[in-house]
């Protein structure tokens, strides 16, 4: 299988104050996906996920609609290069 990374940004709606790293970060490890997600300035949360394509896939369609809490106005998504080496799935700071 290939393996695939997506940058995505959630915006509009709630994304933030909602859980909506945890619930990422949770879900990335129960698909074996690796990556990162945050929080950013504008009331937006971005991130890459890296992994096989399927599990990727199921990620994504997670956090297109987010934890209970949150409402996803928009999820936009985009292909990147495959970082080498990664080994987890983390939430970072600013």
């Amino acid at each position: 299988m290939a393996v695939k990374r997506v940058y995505f940004l959630a915006h509009g709606g709630t994304v933030q104050g909602v859980g909506y790293r945890l619930f990422a970060q949770r879900k990335a490890r129960l698909v074996n996906v690796t990556g990162w997600v945050r929080n950013l300035p504008n009331n937006k949360v971005e991130g890459e996920v890296q992994g096989e394509e399927a599990d990727v896939a199921t990620l994504l369609q997670r956090l297109d609609r987010g934890p209970p809490m949150a409402h996803v106005v928009r999820f936009d998504k985009e292909d990147r290069e495959v970082v080498e080496g990664e080994a987890s799935f983390e939430v970072r700071r600013g």
